[in-house]
């Protein structure tokens, strides 16, 4: 009974995760790629990303609540954290294209204390009513920070936060 439940729990979140794949791990540099398609709307698919208080998972925040989380989509805004006593620059807006593309300047979590430069970028194409979102994480540093290593967690962590998305944009 327990295997034909989790059989049916994949089957359903099969069409969310379209592909994942670490394209790139090097000493110096990674580059992850996910692609989930959406059974929405490309408007409302937007709509989704750009509020990640609404699905970024919670133990992907510092305060542990991702209602602290807020999400300024335009050039030079803020994805940003505050909670009482702190608060965090998850990325920085450096190009928005309004239910097309998102792209962030971000060292996200862990990789912030590293002094490595990542560039995460969301890009929306939307046929018949079904929305591909393809996530592309590209990092960069030094070789000493063995990124290599670091790629297979780091895609582990990206489906979890990007498959949260894609499912609330779904179901919106």
């Amino acid at each position: 009974m327990r295997v034909r439940i989790m059989l049916s729990l994949f089957i359903l979140l099969l069409p969310l995760a379209a592909g994942a794949e670490v394209a790139l791990a090097a000493p110096e540099a990674m580059h992850i790629k996910h692609q989930f398609r959406i059974a929405a709307p490309a408007a409302r698919v937007w709509e989704s990303l750009i509020h990640p208080e609404r699905w970024w998972p919670v133990d992907h925040t510092w305060s542990g609540r991702r209602e602290s989380l807020s999400l300024d989509a335009t050039a030079g805004g803020c994805y940003c954290e505050q909670w009482a006593g702190g608060s965090a620059e998850h990325g920085r807006v450096i190009m928005v294209i309004p239910n097309r593309m998102l792209r962030l300047d971000a060292a996200l979590g862990p990789l912030q204390e590293m002094a490595v430069s990542g560039v995460l970028t969301i890009t929306l194409a939307e046929q018949d009513g079904v929305t591909t979102a393809d996530v592309s994480y590209r990092v960069s540093g030094d070789a000493a920070h063995k990124l290599d290593r670091l790629a297979p967690i780091v895609d582990q962590v990206l489906g979890q936060q990007f498959g949260a998305f894609a499912e609330d944009a779904g179901s919106r």
